[in-house]
């Protein structure tokens, strides 16, 4: 009779037990979860706070805390199931071409990552294009990268992707040379045109004096006589620069008779 009762509550036990491990993995997870993020959170606010390190370390670190720690909460939720890190680690050791094979772009983006923060072509802040996309880099942790458009639309890039293309930092460097065009008409005097221009950026003191600001006719074009403009200016002014010099060339171009030609072309008839 005990026996027959024994092999009736057998089941129950070993449902009840698998109930339990699952409800104490469920709370583990949670709290792991949360206590990752708040530990990655804490140090990516440590790190910016401090002028010593860079943003974009401060933001790298912070993912790979939080990776780890998860990783620490999954060996632990296999451990409550009775599987042994041991027994774990060796599982893994002969499963490893499959999981490479399987994980090959995950673990490219990983080793990605870390070249993008050893080597640093982009930082926290600057505006980058990759590969044609341009953007203000927001994020870059293990395994993406996250730009923002001017016009404030989001992209994710994985690292990969981002170490294997062609990377343009536009905010590297303190200074940039805004190159401009203006076309003017055949019958206007170019020297009085080269005037006007310069006196426009010796009178704006956003225009570095050294290197000295250039005017040259660049080009005779089909419709008009190009001039160019070379002028050195610090990066964080080079949008408001372009639009504020070509206003105002237009405006005293007006001033002064100096036409901006629209394109034409010219019949030549000849006599026979």
């Amino acid at each position: 009779m005990w026996e027959s009762l024994i092999e009736q509550l057998g089941p129950l036990d070993f449902y009840g037990t698998l109930v339990s491990n699952a409800l104490k993995a469920l709370v583990i997870i949670i709290i792991g979860w949360i206590a990752s993020g708040w530990i990655s959170r804490q140090i990516k606010k440590r790190v910016m706070a401090s002028d010593a390190l860079d943003n974009t370390l401060g933001t790298f670190i912070a993912s790979i805390v939080r990776w780890a720690i998860l990783l620490i909460v999954f060996v632990a939720i296999l451990g409550i199931f009775g599987i042994e890190a041991t027994s774990l680690v060796a599982v893994m050791g002969a499963a490893t071409l499959a999981i490479g094979l399987a994980l090959q772009g995950t673990l490219s983006d990983l080793a990605a990552g870390f070249m993008l923060v050893l080597f640093r072509p982009y930082s926290l802040g600057q505006y980058v294009s990759i590969g044609g996309t341009g953007g203000t880099v927001t994020e870059l942790n293990l395994f993406f990268t996250v730009l923002v458009t001017p016009d404030n639309v989001q992209i994710t890039m994985p690292n990969g992707k981002a170490w294997g293309a062609i990377i343009t930092n536009y905010s590297a460097n303190d200074t940039r040379r805004l190159d401009l065009t203006f076309g003017i008409d055949y019958s206007d005097d170019p020297d009085k045109a080269i005037d006007i221009l310069m006196a426009l950026a010796n009178g704006e003191e956003r225009i570095h004096k050294d290197p000295e600001p250039w005017v040259r006719v660049m080009n005779l074009g089909d419709s008009s006589v190009d001039i160019g403009c070379r002028f050195w200016c610090d990066a964080a002014d080079y949008w408001e620069l372009k639009w504020h010099l070509t206003k105002s060339a237009k405006v005293e171009f007006d001033k002064q008779g100096i036409s901006i030609p629209y394109p034409h072309q010219v019949l030549v008839q000849r006599s026979q």
